[in-house]
């Protein structure tokens, strides 16, 4: 018989609730808890079976940058190295560390002005959970407010994956035919090609068996020049290019089409930040911060070995681009440790003024005079 989509909530289960959260152990009302700079504390930490159901957080501290910097780490049946492991800011779904609205299905932040964050990932585990969060920045976090529900269980079957988070971050650079030149739409001559993925962005890259259900993309571009004609690439079980999965572009792949500028935020994808568009940076061409988001909750990509996911930073990889990604996917255990964690320092943007400064060097090179600027 079925219920419907919301089915499952008719079940009645005889699993336990339990709730780890930062209310006042006095009875007061002081319901938060503070992060020194430097220090890690442990937020949630169950024994046996279970399953992480739903987190909430909102954060007060000085630190400009402190959804950066707070590092949300999560470990499951007793694994070492972690299986989560991101800014707590782009796991959430804000970039840059940011406040900005967000809105999906598995993850949000919420009123006011986003300082709310919300996920609803079920994160399964079969012997002990311990979620902890560190804070890697040179403030400390005067008040942390937090929930943590689970559910325990006698026992969680062997055909269920482990959650898995990981945040990644690259400056990327132009690697063509025409050197460090920023060839995209052939402005600078014939469009290169790109038979593989060895110089794509890679977003994530799994050893075991499991599926991908998602990632958050952010991308800082330092030109007006469009920069989504670069393709996702899955590469599944180390077969050969052009893989099971593969892509026509940045925009298609994220469910948008002919190079969006504008937030749309639909459950499942969309864009939850754009140039222009409520933020403090103006609109010029398709440069400055652009968040943009897809989740496979009905079309994971499956894998029994491995998966390298990547995208391309421009067609061929053109492009001079600031990458950064929160790739979410399960697996089995034991998962591979990831690198060390990348580089979560913020770019200033580039602005009209810069541009300005730009096409004055231009003309002093041309040698001054009325010049247009298509000379």
């Amino acid at each position: 018989m079925s219920f419907g989509p919301l089915g499952r909530i008719a079940t009645i289960s005889p699993s336990r609730t339990r709730r780890f959260s930062s209310f006042d152990r006095s009875g007061g009302n002081r319901d938060n808890v503070p992060v020194p700079a430097g220090a890690t504390i442990t937020l949630a930490e169950s024994g046996g079976a279970g399953c992480v159901t739903h987190m909430w957080f909102t954060i007060s501290s000085r630190d400009p940058l402190h959804k950066r910097n707070l590092i949300l780490r999560a470990y499951w049946d007793g694994q070492e190295h972690p299986s989560v492991e991101a800014p707590i800011g782009d796991f959430f779904g804000q970039g840059w560390g940011e406040d900005y609205l967000f809105t999906s299905l598995p993850l949000a932040a919420a009123p006011r002005d986003g300082k709310a964050l919300v996920c609803y990932f079920p994160m399964p585990f079969g012997n002990g959970a311990r979620i902890t969060l560190e804070n890697a920045g040179t403030e400390d976090t005067d008040a942390l407010y937090f929930y943590i529900d689970l559910e325990e269980h006698k026992q969680v079957g062997d055909d269920v994956g482990r959650f898995h988070a990981w945040y990644n971050r690259e400056l990327t650079q132009p690697e063509s035919d025409f050197g460090d030149r920023e060839n995209e739409w052939g402005v600078l001559g014939e469009t290169p090609k790109n038979p593989a993925d060895a110089s794509n962005y890679v977003f994530c890259e799994v050893e075991g068996a499991g599926h991908f259900v998602g990632v958050n993309y952010y991308v800082q571009c330092p030109s007006p020049m469009w920069y989504g004609e670069g393709d996702d690439m899955f590469c599944v079980d180390g077969e050969p290019w052009p893989f099971s999965a593969h892509g026509t572009g940045t925009e298609d792949y994220f469910n948008m089409s002919w190079s969006p500028d504008e937030p749309y935020r639909h459950p499942y994808f969309g864009c939850g930040r754009a140039p222009g568009f409520g933020n403090k940076d103006p609109r010029f061409g398709w440069m400055g911060r652009t968040h943009c988001y897809r989740f496979h909750l009905d079309d994971p990509i499956r894998f029994k070995k491995s998966l390298r996911a990547s995208i391309e930073a421009g067609h061929a990889n053109v492009l001079t681009l600031d990458l950064a990604t929160v790739a979410y996917w399960y697996q089995t255990l034991p998962s591979k440790p990831f690198p060390p964690l990348a580089d979560r320092s913020v770019r200033e943007d580039i602005g009209v003024v810069d541009v300005h400064k730009w096409r004055d060097v231009w003309r002093q090179m041309r040698g001054g005079g009325s010049l247009w600027g298509k000379e």
